[in-house]
């Protein structure tokens, strides 16, 4: 299966390739180019590091938000404009959900991917690694281990835009240690470091930020279990409305 990953939803741009749930190639640039002068040219190169051509692709895998409203309207007229093109059908893929399986292999600790939403406010949600089925038998082994691969992730506080403040004090109501990742952490690591009173961590830089492998994954284990939607039915999701919505609706 022949996943394409497409992540716009922040400054940076990132596209990969994976097949059969092994990347093969990845394009990502965070230099605050526009998106919509960098992403075609990205998809056009791992493609062709890929050895593949855009016909042998199984299906797109898309950011598909919360973040910048622009990015995520690039991201997603880039797949949609492919989808209908080749025929092919989009998986949809949290960004924060992508952003937490960058972390995937910290297993004992609440994973908090953090994306500035501006006005002291983040984009934000909180998981925990998929623990296996209770149980020491083979076959709740086996159960856990199918689980494990249809979504490794366990919600624990769903994605939502709040204040920063509010989102630390639900943290520090779960007493664990929470590691930190996204572009809200260098806007407010010295605030957290501050503010936050329970264990903490930030991801390393090259866990920190969006990656489309990440977004590949995942968009191969929607892709595996049917949970895909036609290419012209795809939209964004921004979690509050853009900046000129607001203005307006206060004009009244």
């Amino acid at each position: 299966m022949n996943i394409l990953g497409i992540e716009s939803s922040g400054l940076t741009a990132s596209a990969a390739v994976m097949t059969d749930g092994r990347l093969i190639s990845e394009y990502t640039v965070n230099n605050k180019k526009t998106h919509s002068q960098t992403l075609l040219p990205m998809i056009s190169e791992v493609m062709k590091s890929a050895g593949l051509e855009t016909k042998d692709l199984d299906c797109i895998a898309i950011s598909r938000g919360p973040g910048s409203f622009t990015g995520l309207r690039i991201g997603s007229a880039t797949a949609k404009g492919l989808g209908l093109a080749l025929d092919k059908r989009i998986a949809e893929v949290s960004t924060l959900e992508a952003l937490a399986y960058n972390l995937s292999e910290a297993k004992d600790c609440i994973l908090c991917p953090i994306m500035d939403a501006r006005r002291q406010e983040v984009y934000t949600a909180a998981y925990e690694v998929a623990e296996s089925v209770a149980g020491n038998s083979e076959a709740n082994a086996n159960e856990a281990d199918a689980a494990a691969r249809i979504w490794p992730l366990k919600t624990v506080i769903p994605e939502k835009a709040c204040p920063l403040d509010e989102l630390l004090r639900e943290l520090e109501g779960l007493n664990r240690k929470v590691l930190f990742n996204g572009d809200g952490v260098p806007v407010y690591a010295e605030y957290i470091k501050e503010n936050f009173k329970e264990e903490y961590a930030f991801a390393s830089n090259s866990l920190l930020l969006q990656r489309a492998a990440s977004v590949a994954a995942l968009g191969t284990i929607i892709c595996e279990t049917g949970k895909t939607v036609d290419a012209d039915a795809h939209v964004p999701v921004y979690l509050r409305k853009s900046q000129a919505e607001r203005e307006l609706a206060a004009k009244g």
